[in-house]
């Protein structure tokens, strides 16, 4: 169990799950309230959710370790959440949840270009198809027919 829970793929086949969830969950509570009002109702819960983590796990006093090129990149990062959010419960709030959330995981594949292009990471070919058909697999289910 150990080796589970200090694994990356684990974490983020956990991740992949619960951001579906997200997307189902968000369909059916966003109907009525206006996008930018749900984003606002999921922040408060997160950040109610985050702080507790971070206090039961007597991580409070890392707040003081953090570096200001830390504190930088992670505000930035946050706005980009942000408005990633405001974005996706627009979107959800006009589409249907199942061709929404595909064409918001292109991030996955603006993600790799990133990497390869700011951060000097390597993919192989057979990595490069795969973000090739992520990005396929996107556009056919957001084509409407």
């Amino acid at each position: 169990m150990a080796d589970l829970l200090l694994s990356w793929r684990f974490w983020a086949l956990l991740s992949a799950g619960f951001a579906a969830a997200t997307a189902i969950l968000a369909k059916v509570g966003i109907d009525g309230v206006a996008p930018d009002m749900a984003t606002f109702i999921r922040t408060v819960v997160i950040l109610l959710l985050t702080g507790a983590i971070v206090v039961t796990a007597g991580q409070a006093s890392d707040l003081g370790r953090v570096s200001t090129k830390n504190l930088v990149f992670l505000t930035l990062s946050g706005l980009a959440t942000g408005a990633s959010w405001l974005c996706y419960f627009r979107a959800l709030a006009l589409g249907e949840a199942a061709r929404v959330a595909p064409l918001d995981k292109l991030s996955v594949v603006l993600v790799a270009v990133f990497g390869v292009l700011f951060l000097g990471e390597r993919l192989a070919p057979h990595h490069w198809a795969g973000v090739a058909l992520i990005a396929a697999g996107a556009g056919l289910l957001a084509w409407r027919t």
